[in-house]
């Protein structure tokens, strides 16, 4: 009898627990959430912005307002921007890691515009860098830009494009106060169509361009589209050394120890009155 009752109560037990266990709900493989599951990015030709400092959470202060995704971001300060916060970066040798850049890689022409606040620190600092493990021979980059030889009137700018060198040399210096310590809006527009670059301060083109920093080839030939198909990351405020990415080691490649607030990429080549816009207002 002992026997039979511990049977009927184990029954009983069961009878209860396995309903019970049967009723938890359980999602199916297909509803876990994935990359495709997110929501779209919203319409437009800006397709990657960081106006940073606007988030309360200081791990999104420098994240990317397009896809709302923080950046891997090294120890760095806020100040004063042209509009609300910007990031300072120091002389600490680090920069803003970015690991994607959205579908600005579907980009064939293209504008990048930021501002930023400097003064000649007696050295070549980088400023921003898109990642290409294509480029692998020396830069590692698709685009980046250098800065050097500064003075209140004139700095030495270079604009490494696709294994091309788009240069304002030192007998050709790009005549701005960019390192002047006040804040300032820079603009690179390029057009698939004319194979051209246009250069842009304070939201006017910038006259007596060199022919070499202009016309951008592939071979020798205009180079029509830009393929950025194969970018990875987006550094800010260094290269790619500084975000511990591959790329040159020299000790010459310093990162930047100015300012910068509202960094913008856009696939398509932005009109004069759009360049114009983003620095009378601001943005």
């Amino acid at each position: 009898m002992k026997t039979i009752s511990k049977i009927l109560v184990l029954g009983m037990l069961l009878g209860f627990i396995l309903p019970a266990c049967q009723k938890i709900d359980r999602p199916k493989l297909g509803e876990f959430e994935t990359d495709d599951s997110r929501p779209p990015l919203p319409d437009g030709p800006l397709r990657f912005f960081v106006p940073f400092g606007d988030d309360p959470q200081k791990r999104y202060e420098a994240k990317d307002s397009i896809s709302g995704d923080p950046a891997q971001v090294y120890p760095f300060n806020l100040t004063e921007g042209v509009n609300g916060k910007a990031v300072q970066f120091t002389d600490a040798g680090r920069a803003i890691k970015y690991m994607t850049v959205n579908d600005f890689t579907d980009a064939t022409s293209f504008s990048i515009a930021f501002w930023m606040k400097n003064t000649e620190k007696g050295r070549t600092e980088f400023l921003f860098s898109l990642t290409d493990a294509k480029y692998s021979g020396w830069h590692h980059s698709a685009v980046f830009l250098l800065l050097e030889k500064g003075t209140p009137e004139a700095v030495t700018l270079k604009l490494g494009l696709m294994d091309q060198w788009l240069e304002f040399p030192d007998n050709n210096q790009f005549k701005k106060p960019l390192m002047d310590g006040n804040w300032h809006h820079l603009a690179f527009v390029y057009d698939a169509a004319t194979s051209k670059m246009t250069y842009y301060f304070d939201g006017a083109s910038v006259e007596g361009v060199p022919e070499g920093a202009i016309n951008v080839k592939n071979g020798g030939n205009p180079r029509g589209p830009v393929d950025f198909s194969t970018v990875k990351n987006l550094v800010l405020g260094g290269w790619n050394r500084h975000a511990s990415l591959a790329g040159p080691t020299d000790d010459w490649i310093k990162s930047y120890t100015g300012a910068m607030d509202q960094f913008r990429l856009y696939n398509v080549a932005l009109t004069p009155a759009e360049v114009q816009a983003l620095f009378t207002g601001k943005l």
